[in-house]
């Protein structure tokens, strides 16, 4: 019986180096019919690589189930059997062929609900982060505040837009650092501005 790991390591030589190799031939021969070949190629092994990740979860402990993933990499690539053509011909390309609106559709939906999100947890986190370094910035010795009214921002500026709230940050957190490093080289406890 055929390990995972030996299973693994055939279906990344033979399923994944291989293919990968003869596709820059493809490429580097200019040879159409060698694209398509291997185009097709990919894409039905992306279908299997992404079926293999859920069956191998249930269906590992079926009796040959890694020979079988083995065989049936080894029918794709053969010359003889042309099993990953054979596939996309009959199956795959009929039906995305018959759906390509409905995804086209999904992916468009998808890419900017994604970017809404991204836009939205972004701008709170700038958020967090500035309230964040305001506060810490805030927490100055009354010493300390002739040094913080050059960096200092109303809360109605922060809610203007986005350079100012970029301005804030920036110099909150410079001065922040600012502080933290000189009070570390004077060796002192509460700040830079207390004499000893």
């Amino acid at each position: 019986m055929v390990s995972w790991i030996i299973s693994r390591l055939v279906v990344l030589i033979f399923g994944t180096l291989y293919p990968a190799y003869y596709s820059y031939k493809a490429v580097k021969s200019k040879d159409i019919k060698e694209y398509v070949k291997w185009m097709m190629y990919w894409i039905i092994f992306a279908l299997f690589t992404t079926a293999e990740t859920f069956t191998d979860i249930f269906l590992c402990w079926f009796p040959f189930y890694y020979e079988l993933k083995i065989a049936f990499v080894a029918w794709l690539l053969s010359p003889y059997t042309k099993g990953s053509s054979l596939l996309y011909r009959k199956f795959v390309h009929p039906t995305l062929s018959s759906k390509e609106k409905e995804i086209d559709d999904c992916l468009v939906q998808a890419k900017d609900r994604s970017y809404d999100a991204l836009v939205h947890f972004g701008k709170r986190g700038l958020n967090v982060a500035a309230t964040a370094a305001v506060m810490a910035a805030s927490k100055v010795t009354p010493c300390q505040l002739g040094l913080w009214s050059v960096f200092s921002i109303s809360l109605g500026e922060l809610r203007k837009g986005e350079s100012t709230f970029k301005v804030v940050v920036h110099r909150s957190l410079n001065y922040f650092i600012y502080t933290c490093i000189w009070t570390r080289k004077k060796g002192r406890d509460r700040g830079p501005c207390l004499r000893d």
